[in-house]
């Protein structure tokens, strides 16, 4: 039976296998699994794709509730888990390209994604192309005969282009090409990018999944095509996950939707409430038209989140330091998708971009949306702000 999704993020991953007679999944921490026989030990070796205890590394029943669950959600064939968002992207790139490889990455992609990119890939020989987040069904000027996969991140983490996902879909599966996108920004609940026909759907977990910014997890989501490469080579490159990371991510999903619902809110009021001041130059909030791609984001998307930028329309480092340094509720920090309000200042764009040069008058904020009430964090930007004025 399909439940919506409110229903499916309250049970799954929640079958009497994992939990007994609880509520929650137990917390099931292991290196070894020992085993009755040689023929019990036989079928885990010929099961270990499965949720069949073999080796702690593959995972317990902690970590088959929450791969079970983000399966359902996701729409995938199966998933695995990594120690944080970053080596979920970094193993997914090393699976699936090889040297001689040419791969395609849109330029406004995660910064440490870029650095994994330049420097690992370049060495293993995988040629990398970044492309303008908003080239659409022309990425197909792009693909060359070696070109192995594309890489997409929508909207980007920081200056939030979002992508025509079903046009560069298209293009990818005329030409062999495989697909896969950094979703943390959206979470299963606002797109589900292999119904979009993407092959694989990574989430820096540390984020909206678990909610409360005291873990580092990461999952990559497959279809049935490439669910066995996935993994095979994902625990062939070491990979496991903290069960007790693993937990505590899986009990916040049971809370995504009613905060990523408010959060969503908070951020869109705050959103429209800066387009009108005096010192933005513009908003990149995807439901918003300054944001560009913001068509096809209110075409694919379920919703929003927490995470937006804008941009100053004059620059200073003094100025900058005044508003940022005396924040009362937004916390500077570089993560996002916590209950806590974050706020993040970035001043030059010359290591960030190749393809798409950038140019603003001003420095680019982003800020996270959390918890908090909404009034209170529209006071702690206004007198940041008018310190910024005060110190240009």
């Amino acid at each position: 039976m399909t439940y919506k999704k409110d229903t499916t993020l309250v049970h799954a991953g929640r079958r009497k296998a994992y939990t007994g007679n609880l509520v929650n999944p137990m917390v099931a921490r292991a290196s070894t699994i020992v085993f009755d026989s040689i023929a019990a030990q036989q079928n885990a070796e010929q099961h270990r794709n499965e949720y069949v205890d073999s080796y702690g590394r593959r995972g317990t029943t902690t970590s088959y509730a929450f791969k079970e669950a983000m399966c359902e959600l996701e729409g995938a064939a199966a998933c695995y888990l990594y120690p944080c968002g970053t080596a979920a992207i970094t193993s997914c790139l090393l699976v699936f390209a090889s040297a001689g490889d040419h791969i395609l990455v849109v330029d406004s992609v995660y910064q440490p994604t870029r650095f994994f990119c330049d420097g690992t890939l370049s060495r293993m020989g995988v040629e990398v192309e970044y492309y303008d987040p908003l080239i659409g069904e022309n990425i197909s000027s792009l693909i060359r005969h070696n070109t192995r996969l594309i890489f997409l991140e929508s909207p980007g983490s920081l200056t939030m282009e979002v992508q025509d996902i079903p046009a560069i879909v298209k293009a990818a599966q005329q030409h062999e090409v495989i697909t896969m996108i950094d979703n943390t920004y959206a979470s299963p609940l606002n797109l589900r990018p292999l119904d979009f026909g993407i092959d694989i759907s990574i989430h820096s977990a540390t984020k909206y999944l678990n909610g409360h910014s005291d873990i580092m997890l990461g999952v990559a989501s497959a279809n049935e095509q490439h669910a066995t490469q996935l993994i095979d080579g994902s625990y062939e490159l070491g990979h496991c996950a903290s069960p007790d990371d693993v937990y505590t991510t899986l009990r916040g999903l049971r809370t995504l939707s009613v905060r990523m619902r408010h959060q969503a809110e908070a951020a869109l009021d705050i959103a429209q409430w800066l387009e009108r001041h005096e010192l933005v130059d513009h908003v990149r909030h995807p439901a918003l038209a300054s944001c560009p791609g913001s068509t096809e984001f209110l075409r694919d998307y379920q919703g929003n989140s927490s995470l937006f930028s804008f941009v100053l329309n004059a620059d200073s480092q003094n100025a900058l330091a005044a508003m940022i340094d005396n924040m009362e509720h937004f916390a500077l920090g570089y993560s996002w998708g916590g209950y806590e309000s974050l706020i993040l200042a970035n001043r030059h764009f010359e290591d960030k971009r190749t393809t798409v040069p950038w140019q603003a008058a001003g420095p680019v904020i982003r800020v996270s949306i959390g918890l908090e009430d909404v009034d209170d964090l529209k006071q702690d930007l206004s007198l940041g702000l008018q310190r910024y004025k005060e110190n240009l």
